[in-house]
């Protein structure tokens, strides 16, 4: 034992001692190594150590945040153009902000009920039962579409659904069987898991299209695809935001909430002006056709990964 512990010191003391870079083997002068960056001070690492870098790293809670923060939310497109014009380090990275926002918004949702994912007759998630009225009545009005009005009527109503999906696939078709004559109870349950265990990627997977929009539509401007691409991480990655302190304000509230709600109206033409320029009526025009295309994408893709989800 002792001996192990003297191996231990020495090998801490030899690392504290080097001139070589124990990762890569660069001789180093000072605390990193200049070529892969790694500290050339080494010690134990401590539990404190591990519960910074979980913090720093994966869930972006770091310094860096307050100054993202404050240009996402109040100066729309410009943390876009810091980004563009090589202002990187001091703020948070565009695809862990976005996955970032994106993951809290999908957590809170399924939290507090928000979702309106149900279907049968007269039946509400427990959660959202214990939400205010109006609430509740948000997503008792979204779970209408979905809602039987008499027991069997999703069943009989996707049945030429399901044949056709039988002509495909067998396995499908006896999932899809078994979906559609299931309790509205456990059919809830089904539609839940599927909504959350696939719609959070197929959303994420829609950012490559939406940048194929605004490329389009930006047809000659010279902007390179990328640049398309973190502009809709950005703007997207505010949208999740704003949805999510939409969601947990408290109902006296209401009027923070109408503005909130306002601002993630006008929040992506505005950004798209500070970054694209143009005049303010066609970026209007491109704003619409943006919203028309990517609402009509977001809708196809839920519905295929809440299918997938059901099939699978």
């Amino acid at each position: 034992m002792t001996n192990a512990a003297t191996a231990v010191t020495t090998t801490v003391s030899a690392h504290h001692a080097a001139s070589d870079c124990p990762n890569c083997g660069a001789v180093v002068s000072g605390n990193f190594c200049h070529a892969c960056g790694q500290e050339t001070a080494l010690h134990p690492p401590s539990a404190r150590e591990f519960v910074h870098e979980f913090i720093g790293h994966y869930i972006a809670l770091e310094g860096k945040l307050w100054k993202s923060l404050l240009l996402l939310l109040f100066r729309p497109g410009q943390l876009t153009l810091e980004y563009i014009k090589g202002r990187r380090v001091r703020y948070i990275q565009p695809l862990r902000l976005y996955l970032t926002f994106s993951l809290i918004f999908f957590a809170v949702m399924k939290t507090t009920g928000h979702d309106g994912v149900q279907i049968g007759h007269g039946t509400q998630h427990p959660a959202a039962a214990a939400m205010p009225d109006k609430t509740n009545d948000k997503a008792n009005d979204s779970a209408a579409l979905v809602r039987e009005d008499r027991p069997g009527e999703i069943a009989e109503g996707t049945a030429v659904l399901r044949k056709g999906i039988a002509g495909i696939n067998a396995h499908w078709a006896e999932r899809a069987d078994r979906f559609g004559n299931m309790p509205a109870e456990e059919r809830n349950e089904v539609l839940k898991a599927a909504f959350y265990g696939y719609v959070p990627y197929a959303v994420f997977f829609m950012m490559p299209l939406f940048a194929l929009y605004l490329k389009g539509l930006y047809f000659g401007s010279g902007r390179r695809y990328g640049e398309h691409l973190l502009f809709g991480l950005h703007a997207n990655g505010f949208a999740f935001l704003a949805m999510t302190l939409m969601m947990l304000l408290p109902g006296f509230l209401g009027l923070v909430s109408w503005a909130l709600g306002l601002w993630l109206v006008v929040y992506t033409p505005v950004a798209m002006q500070r970054v694209y320029g143009g005049g303010r009526i066609l970026t209007g025009v491109r704003w619409i056709v943006l919203m028309a295309l990517h609402m009509v994408g977001i809708g196809l893709a839920i519905g295929a990964a809440v299918g997938f989800g059901i099939l699978h």
